[in-house]
């Protein structure tokens, strides 16, 4: 099965990393620099108040994708062994509040270890890209023994697989070469594969709902 994973030097994986960190800060980075913008324009002083709401947003939104990510993608190195449950909904729910897409968190577990933390951040990341146009995800994460199992099942109107996502989940290499896009999941996948564990996808009802699921031993 080796022989099937694709291979990234670290430098090329760092870049991508990067890249895709990028992408997702340049919206509420953005949002402050236009409302710091606003503020600094006296032909515009009926738009202060405006100004310093969008700079309030702009910052909630980057510091709670800057902890999010710091999990999902980084080692965490100050974070404890295990993560709790009720940390890892509220990272999740900092970057998804319950709007176009409605999380339902069903973790009876008090906490994961990092491998199956940084899994279920970043599968929480792929189910909303499942359901383009919205819908729910029940989100799972159970022990069985001494291995984690997670599950996340995302309903909605056309919801899809991307085949790049699972292909990519699988270790594969894309046919139009890795980007930012494309490297998360083939991180996450990464993740497992480094920690003893799998991720696998399927099609419960096309167009409608498709599911994530990982299991990864414990530590």
């Amino acid at each position: 099965m080796s022989a099937n994973i694709a291979k990234l030097t670290a430098a090329d994986l760092a870049a991508l990393l990067c890249a895709r960190i990028c992408h997702d800060l340049v919206g509420p980075v953005g949002a402050l620099e236009t409302g710091l913008d606003l503020l600094d324009d006296e032909d515009n002083l009926d738009m202060h108040d405006d100004a310093i709401e969008l700079i309030k947003t702009g910052a909630a939104q980057a510091s709670a994708k800057l902890k999010f990510l710091r999990i999902a993608f980084g080692a965490g190195g100050s974070a404890p062994t295990i993560m709790a449950s009720e940390e890892l909904e509220r990272l999740a729910r900092g970057v998804y509040p319950d709007g176009k897409v409605v999380f339902d968190w069903q973790m009876p577990v008090d906490g994961l270890n990092k491998p199956a933390a940084r899994v279920l951040l970043n599968l929480v990341m792929l189910s909303v890209q499942a359901v383009p146009l919205g819908g729910a995800v029940v989100v799972n994460a159970t022990m069985v023994g001494e291995n984690t199992e997670i599950s996340l099942n995302c309903t909605g109107n056309k919801a899809r697989l991307d085949p790049a996502t699972a292909k990519t989940l699988a270790g594969g290499a894309p046919e139009d070469g890795f980007s930012g896009r494309t490297i998360q999941p083939f991180y996450t996948g990464m993740i497992a594969r480094e920690a003893g564990g799998t991720i696998t996808t399927c099609i419960i009802t096309e167009g409608e709902c498709i599911a994530f699921r990982a299991e990864i031993p414990g530590a």
